[in-house]
């Protein structure tokens, strides 16, 4: 193989050539979305990295066997602890001014689904080998908390069935946090069982015959604990040791972490060779967030303005979502997107060009001429180079960038012979990038209408969370700050109540 595939291992805290288990083979799972509602771009550009793994794996020549998964059952709203007190994102959703539309979370998790797949295609992302989701396999999951507890694994307590971290004493290894009290700490506001064991377990199995989505298991009607979902889909189809597993920093812990002790637990093997983490975004400088309006989805962003969105090119879009390294944070702006958006442009034009088509004199460039093209095939070999360098893509866009101009310099009378190599390297290149021309058939989307509801129950959410930490000069601020949005607050023995001003 001419360049060593090389990337950072989460795990081993370097960057490591990927030698995969079987020689010329690779096996990759990187965890998806909870579809309950519009997926924004801070998930895309985590799936825009694996997307962009499986094409370099490609181009190096591996036969890369690829599963996302789908999470339709749903976890916690405050999923950043083992298991949080938050309210189930499904059934929240379902409640939201959009989610009033929906007979059913079955049909609402459906729905969106069906709508990451149509983002998904706009932004020219290939389809994996396999797509499961984790409603569709709960025998699965039931069958490997059962042989958890039978290995000593897992316990059953009168709330559900737990994972005993004190039995897999490599816990922590991959986050870092091996430090038991340290854990104890990330992981205080976990669901209160008084018969947990030990505040780091986390559950495999939660009872509840009132949840809206739940399952008969030998411990109840329940449903399954958020980890064990990837666990059993990535070793159903990938096998019990895999090559590569990927997703946003935010997975690492706790998702990651007791994805990995739990798959270990069940093997009795190494569960992923490589780890790969794709740093948070943030836009205009700013954490994405609806309380400061700076939150977008893909849909809001390519949808044509007269369907309410902004018609920006999707894949300028997902050129500026990939014009920083996965693993530095990463500023998305709007100036960005325009200069991408005239990239673009001259990408569309070098693509005319390059297939007989006279070229446009307000994009082409007239020099230094046709003679000083040059030939394609290292420009290739660098911009390879550069993915298969820890997914470098700032380098593999500027190598994109300096081949098109090239292209542009030779109009309007290029040399038939370059023309045709020139077509094939911008072939190789949207092989690689995925930025050159769309792969998919897709239509017109209309931006989702805000959720304004669901935005005031955030901040209302967010001020009980301030009361309770005592924090009465935030809690004031946020009661503030919504009546600025004509919302009365209500807090009485019952809880909190809202409800709008009247505005006449």
């Amino acid at each position: 193989m001419a360049h060593p595939f090389r990337l950072f291992n989460t795990l081993s805290r370097q960057v490591e050539n990927v030698q995969p288990l079987t020689e010329g083979q690779l096996t990759f799972y990187s965890c998806g979305p909870t579809v309950y509602s519009f997926a924004h771009i801070g998930n895309f550009r985590s799936f825009l990295t694996a997307d962009l793994l499986v094409r370099t794996a490609t181009a190096l020549g591996f036969d890369v066997r690829y599963a996302t998964n789908i999470t339709d059952v749903g976890h916690l709203t405050e999923d950043d602890m083992t298991d949080a007190t938050g309210e189930d994102r499904m059934a929240s959703a379902l409640r939201s001014k959009e989610g009033q539309q929906f007979a059913n979370v079955w049909d609402l998790a459906r729905y969106y689904a069906e709508e990451l797949e149509s983002d998904w295609k706009h932004l020219n992302l290939c389809e994996p080998t396999v797509r499961p989701r984790a409603t569709e396999h709960m025998r699965e999951q039931i069958l490997a908390v059962e042989k958890l507890l039978e290995r000593g694994h897992a316990y059953e307590t009168d709330q559900g069935v737990y994972f005993s971290v004190s039995s897999f004493p490599d816990y922590g290894r991959l986050s870092g946090n091996l430090d038991a009290t340290t854990l104890e700490q990330s992981v205080r506001d976990v669901v209160s069982d008084p018969d947990k064991r030990d505040p780091r377990d986390f559950a495999l199995w939660k009872k509840d015959d009132a949840h809206l989505m739940q399952w008969h298991s030998p411990w109840g009607w329940g449903f399954p604990g958020w980890h064990i979902e990837c666990s059993v889909m990535a070793m159903r189809y990938l096998g019990e040791e895999i090559d590569i597993h990927a997703g946003g920093e935010d997975l690492i812990f706790p998702h990651h972490e007791c994805e990995r002790a739990q798959s270990e637990a069940l093997s009795g093997r190494p569960f992923a060779r490589h780890w790969v983490h794709t740093r948070f975004l943030q836009v205009e400088g700013e954490k994405m967030s609806k309380r400061t309006g700076n939150f977008h989805t893909v849909r809001d962003l390519v949808a044509p303005k007269e369907k309410g969105g902004r018609g920006i090119d999707p894949l300028a879009l997902r050129m500026t979502l990939l014009a920083g390294h996965y693993r530095k944070p990463f500023n998305f702006t709007f100036n960005t997107v325009r200069a991408h958006a005239h990239h673009r442009e001259r990408i569309t034009e070098a693509l005319r060009i390059a297939n007989g088509s006279p070229g446009d004199a307000a994009l082409t460039d007239t020099h230094p001429g046709p003679e000083a093209m040059g030939t394609f095939a290292p420009l290739y070999e660098r911009a390879l180079g550069a993915m298969s360098d820890d997914l470098n893509t700032p380098e593999a866009l500027a190598v994109l960038f300096e081949g098109v101009k090239r292209i542009l310099s030779a109009s309007p009378s290029p040399p038939p012979g370059q023309m045709t190599e020139a077509a094939a390297w911008l072939d190789g290149m949207n092989n690689l990038l995925g930025v050159v021309r769309a792969e998919h058939e897709t239509t017109a989307v209309t931006a989702a209408a805000p959720d304004e509801d669901g935005h005031i129950d955030e901040l209302i959410a967010e001020r009980q969370k301030a009361r309770a930490e005592k924090d009465f000069a935030r809690a004031d601020a946020i009661r503030d700050e919504l009546s600025t949005l004509n919302i009365d607050v209500m807090d009485s023995p019952e809880g909190v109540r809202w409800k709008r001003k009247s505005t006449l």
